[in-house]
């Protein structure tokens, strides 16, 4: 068939967008538009907005925007042809004419989908029945509850060779065996292929059976089963459970893969409804980008023995080529012995979601297990080392990537065998300009990109909007670290026509480093004593109740500097990118187009990489100075 952008935009004109969100979303009237809390992250006060006139939803926290069709497939979770014709059904259109080939097959899909969703009510029905006593029992032992069962769709398979082909007969023996169902024999007519086992529903996106998993009852093997791939099962693009997951993960902002689906109903029974899991294969490409639409850096979480860690590592590999910037994985490590279902049942929720915080990045998985492959005793086994990191690298195809993992890796492996840094000369010949600004990295590793130059209007807008307590700790910091003044020269300058005592206060600072370079304390406290700034600036020097280290005088001497120069960084681009955001906010506003939310979005992006980096150095005070 072909969908022209014509009947795309009849459909998208004949859809009432707030009350397609109004299913499930509250919305609220606010003007001509509406808002709400936005459903795809968490938040206090409403940013979703909904424009019935533009046919547009817009997060003025988070981004998130689109039309009726990306709603379907983004928060419903539809593939995009799915979205479409549930659209149309409710706008009282139809689908262009397909040919009768495609025609054929979708009849054909439609039985089949009709023949699952019956196989799974007669295994839920005979699982409360008297045969599934067994099963039931071992529900109860695994700490399974009736409520999660039925959430499942859990069911239980006898162990007889024609009850499903029996029950199923309207179907005729072809459809079933071409579900998957039955199994078909040369000279022997088609019998159940499960039998006297456990059985769990596999879903697509839309929540529709399209295949099972089978658990034996008591002793047997195979121990698990899973349907064959059959036209509508194919196991290396699926993931168990993500039609329920979906909206969960948007919700607590993660997603988490595990090995098989009785972790994921263990784990959802404790609360981690973001569950989601392979069947039976290793990760592929084409679950990994599924996992990629829901979170940038998903957590895989494999058990903790040797094949869940080669598991892990598999998925590692394949996501190599893969990467984007902000996309990623990390890595959650079991006690070896354990998987999340036994952790759960035996710790309870808290011990794995303090797993879950100790997720290790995808960085650190790959030279642990690089390093641990064989000896590093001589010259040819370290070169043999860089060799392999500098292939995985290699394999990244976006350039930005690529170039931060090989220098990541080799700056590990000069710490690693006893190499200091290399170094360079940064000096700038004598009577010359400032160099080009230059990248480095944040206290936590982080790349950090070069500052860009200072414009005029950049200086008064940080001039004019800086924030006053950070203000403060800077400038305490600078008086207790005074040697910091001179490094800073030039960006403190910059905040000399901030207004109010603050600004007079940086202008005297600034004056203080031009008059005497060979700064202390003593000197500075005294030298703006007789500037008039007594009073303030010794309140300033006791201002040990701020949350930052390079305040306080118990503190470890380099981490207070870099902790001030991290400080000062955020201090100064905070007010230029909110004045940026607010001009990009308000354009959006009278007139949407890519462009304009391009730049809203990566200022969005920005506002947020400086909120985290300021968080993160009280988080780490607090953690420092808790006494």
């Amino acid at each position: 068939m072909s969908l022209t952008p014509a009947f795309l935009d009849e459909l998208r004109a004949r859809t009432l967008l707030s009350g397609l969100i109004a299913k499930t979303v509250k919305l609220q009237k606010a003007g001509r538009e509406f808002r709400a809390c936005c459903p795809f992250h968490n938040e206090k006060t409403p940013s979703f907005y909904v424009n019935d006139d533009k046919g547009f939803y817009h997060c003025f926290g988070c981004g998130a925007h689109g039309d009726a069709i990306r709603w379907m497939t983004d928060q419903r979770g539809l593939p995009f042809i799915d979205a479409v014709k549930e659209l149309v059904q409710a706008a009282g259109m139809e689908m262009p004419e397909q040919d009768r080939r495609s025609a054929e097959r979708a009849e054909r899909a439609k039985g089949l989908h009709e023949a699952m969703e019956d196989a799974a009510k007669f295994f839920v029905e005979r699982l409360h029945g008297i045969e599934g006593a067994e099963a039931r029992a071992v529900l109860r032992k695994r700490g399974i509850t009736d409520e999660t069962a039925r959430a499942f769709g859990i069911g239980y398979a006898p162990d007889s060779r024609g009850k499903l082909k029996e029950a199923l007969k309207s179907y005729g023996d072809p459809m079933l065996v071409e579900a998957g169902l039955l199994i078909a024999v040369e000279q022997k007519d088609p019998y159940d292929r499960f039998r006297g086992r456990l059985m769990i529903p596999i879903r697509d996106v839309r929540g529709r059976a399209i295949a099972f998993g089978g658990r034996i009852i008591g002793d047997g093997e195979p121990k698990y089963l899973n349907s064959p791939e059959t036209p509508l099962f194919d196991k290396g693009r699926t993931l168990y459970n993500l039609d329920r997951a979906q909206a969960a993960a948007r919700k607590s902002g993660r997603i988490i893969a595990v090995e098989g689906y009785m972790d994921v109903i263990a784990l959802a029974q404790a609360g981690f409804a973001e569950a989601v899991a392979p069947l039976g294969t290793a990760m592929t490409e084409h679950q990994l980008e599924r996992l990629w639409r829901i979170a940038d850096v998903p957590l895989l979480c494999f058990d903790g023995d040797s094949a869940g860690q080669k598991a892990a590592l598999r998925a590692a590999h394949r996501a190599m080529p893969m990467l984007e910037p902000g996309r990623s994985l990390a890595f959650v490590t079991l006690p070896d012995g354990l998987d999340p279902d036994d952790l759960v049942r035996a710790q309870g929720a808290g011990a794995f979601e303090a797993l879950l915080g100790k997720a290790r990045p995808l960085v650190d998985l790959l030279w642990e297990s690089e390093v641990a492959a064989e000896p590093l005793d001589t010259p040819e086994r370290r070169a043999g080392l860089k060799r392999r990191l500098g292939e995985l690298a290699g394999g990244i195809g976006d350039a930005n990537v690529k170039h931060e993992y090989l220098a990541e890796f080799r700056e590990r492996a000069d710490a690693h065998f006893g190499r200091g840094p290399r170094a360079f000369d940064n000096r700038a010949p004598r009577g010359a300009g400032p160099g080009p600004a230059r990248g480095k990295r944040d206290r936590r590793g982080n790349w950090l990109p070069p500052e860009p130059p200072l414009t005029q209007q950049t200086r008064s807008v940080q001039a004019g909007g800086l924030d006053p307590i950070l203000a403060k700790a800077v400038l305490a910091g600078l008086i207790r670290h005074p040697a910091e003044i001179a490094r800073h020269m030039e960006v403190l300058g910059s905040l000399r026509g901030a207004s109010g005592a603050l600004g007079k206060l940086f202008e005297a600072v600034v004056d203080v480093a031009l008059e005497d370079r060979q700064l202390d304390r003593a000197k500075v406290l005294t030298i703006l004593a007789k500037s008039g700034f007594d009073q303030m600036a010794s309140e300033l020097f006791r201002a040990d109740t701020l949350p930052f280290s390079f305040t306080r005088p118990e503190a470890e001497e380099k981490k207070a500097r870099e902790d001030l120069n991290e400080a000062i960084a955020v201090m100064v681009a905070r007010p230029a990118v909110d004045a940026a955001l607010a001009e990009a906010t308000a354009a959006m506003l009278e007139r949407f187009d890519d462009a304009a939310f391009a730049r809203q979005t990566a200022l969005l992006r920005q506002r947020q990489e400086l909120e985290t980096r300021l968080a993160n150095l009280m988080l780490a005070d607090d953690e420092n100075f808790e006494d």
